[in-house]
Parts: C-alpha cells; structure tokens; sequence
C-alpha cells in the first residue's frame, strides 16, 4: 500500500487528491513543522535524504517530487484515467507542459516573494528598514511583474477551457493545485476570475473534500 508521509503545511495535499481521485487505498504519516524554524523535522530524512515533503513509498520503492509522484501514480495505477492519451499529442503535450511547469516556473516565484517578504521580519533590527528597502525593491521591480505575467496566461489559458489538460481533474489540474490555492490565501484573486474558479473548483471537488476530511486544510507555512 502507497504511504504519503504528509507535512503539515506542505505542497503533500495534491498528493492526497491525486490518490482520492483514482479510489486508491493509502495510508499517511503525518510529520509537524519545527515551531521556531517552520522546518521539515530530521524524521523525513529517513525517508529520504534531503527530508522535503511530499515523498512516497510503495512497498521497498521511494519516490519524492510532486511531479515524479503524480507520474508514477497515474502511470501505474491511473489505468488511463488523469492524463491524455499519448496518441492524443497535443492534449498530452499541454497536459506535460502545466505538469512540469507548477515547479519549474511558477513556484520558485512564489517561493521567491516569499523568501524576500521574510528577510525584513528576521533582520536585526538596526538593519531592518534597509532590508525592508531592498526587499520591496526586488517584490516591485522584479517578483510581482513576472508574477503579473505569468497569472495572465494562466487566467486565458483557463478562461478558454475552465482547466489545465485532460478531463478533470488530471494531473496537471493537481499538480497546479498547490501554486493556486497558495495565492487565493495569501491575495485577492478579483483580477483573475477564472484562476479563482479553478480553485472553487478544487475545494468543492469530492475527492478533495475527502482529503480535508482526512488530513485537515490546506494551510501555509506562517499560518
């Protein structure tokens, strides 16, 4: 039986979703943050090395990263539901394109503002009103026009078919789950009414609803 070793506060509830979604049997090992460091705790580096969250583990095998997890699953007991037909290759290729580009583009954004917007809050405090400087400077020249950007082609690219590839959900949908879910609780989405429909979507989908059941809400580091 799949394991998801869970972290609270992690980007491991899609995984939960994804396993909700095909009616798969699984079971969790839910490991809390550090309180002062809101870290991973030393646990999950028995797991796997670097200690991140969400990892797996079927039986002997141990795989970690969103992406490799959602292939795997859905390559191995999908049996063709969650992802286009390979023969279907222009579904397929949109469908590996948004499945690789939660991680590879739009989350190190998202990481990024959040990392500049902690800087302020953990420097001294002699320094603090520079550091303040630098950190808006770097949210307004660079991080929030690039976000800009990027939440405009995902509000077309949704306002044109209401998800990312496949019927829904498919691994793409859950995949972009986490970057979107993230955003709605942390700023207004009324510039983008068709992200903040994908995510209304997400939280009144069944399998979802399960995994609230289950494992609690999703919830932000900081929160």
């Amino acid at each position: 039986m799949i394991c998801v070793h869970h972290l609270e506060k992690s980007r491991s509830h899609r995984v939960l979703w994804l396993l909700e979604s095909l009616n798969l049997e699984y079971d969790i090992q839910v490991y809390q943050r550090d309180g002062n460091t809101q870290q991973a705790p030393e646990a999950l580096k028995k797991v796997h090395p670097l200690g991140k969250s969400p990892v797996i583990t079927d039986g002997e095998l141990t795989v970690a990263e969103s992406g490799a997890i959602i292939d795997y699953v859905v390559n191995r007991y999908g049996n063709g539901k969650l992802q286009p037909a390979p023969e279907a290759v222009d579904e397929w290729v949109n469908y590996r394109y948004w499945l690789h580009y939660a991680e590879g583009s739009l989350m190190p954004l998202l990481v990024m503002g959040l990392v500049f917007s902690q800087i302020p809050k953990q420097s001294p405090w002699l320094i603090k009103p520079l550091a303040k400087g630098i950190s808006d400077t770097v949210k307004k020249r660079f991080i929030q026009p690039q976000l800009k950007q990027h939440l405009g082609m995902i509000e077309a690219h949704l306002a044109s078919r209401g998800d990312f590839a496949g019927e829904w959900p498919s691994g793409a949908d859950i995949q972009m789950s986490f970057p979107l879910q993230a955003m709605k609780a942390t700023q207004s989405l009324s510039a983008y009414p068709s992200i903040a429909a994908f995510v209304d979507r997400i939280e009144n989908d069944p399998a979802w609803q399960r995994v609230v059941e289950r494992a609690g809400p999703l919830t932000m580091p900081g929160e």
